[in-house]
C-alpha cells in the first residue's frame, strides 16, 4: 500500500518497505512510523540514521546481530542491546527500524 505525503504518492511493497530508496525523507519516516504506531523521538533518530549510514557503507540492510554490535561500537553498550532496541522498535527491531529508515529489508530477519 503506498504511503500519500503531501500530495505525491510514495509506493512500497507489499511489506510497507519503500519501492525506491531515494523517496525516503523525514517526512517519509515519520510516516512509516506511525504506520507502526511509533512516534519517532531522539533515541530512534540516532539508531534510524546510523542505519542509513551502514546501508550506504555496505548496501545491506542490519539484520539484528549486526546491528546490535554496530550500535554497541558506535554508541554505546547500553544502547545495543536488544531490550533497549525492542522497547524502540517492537517485535523485530532490524525490520522495523530498516522500514522506518527506507530501507530494505534485512535478508536474516523472520
Amino acid at each position: 500500500m503506498p504511503l500519500f505525503i503531501a500530495g505525491k504518492i510514495i509506493p512500497t511493497d507489499n511489506e510497507g518497505y519503500l519501492a525506491n530508496l531515494n523517496d525516503w525523507n523525514e517526512e517519509v519516516a515519520h510516516a512509516l512510523a506511525k504506520s507502526g504506531n511509533i512516534q519517532l523521538s531522539d533515541q530512534h533518530w540516532e539508531i534510524i540514521l546510523l542505519m542509513r549510514r551502514f546501508y550506504m557503507k555496505y548496501k545491506i540492510s542490519p539484520a539484528m546481530r549486526v546491528l546490535s554490535k554496530t550500535i554497541k561500537i558506535e554508541l554505546g553498550q547500553d544502547k545495543g542491546q536488544s531490550i533497549y532496541l525492542m522497547k524502540l522498535f517492537p517485535g523485530s527491531p532490524a525490520k522495523l527500524a530498516s522500514k522506518i529508515a527506507g530501507l530494505p529489508r534485512p535478508t536474516n530477519c523472520i
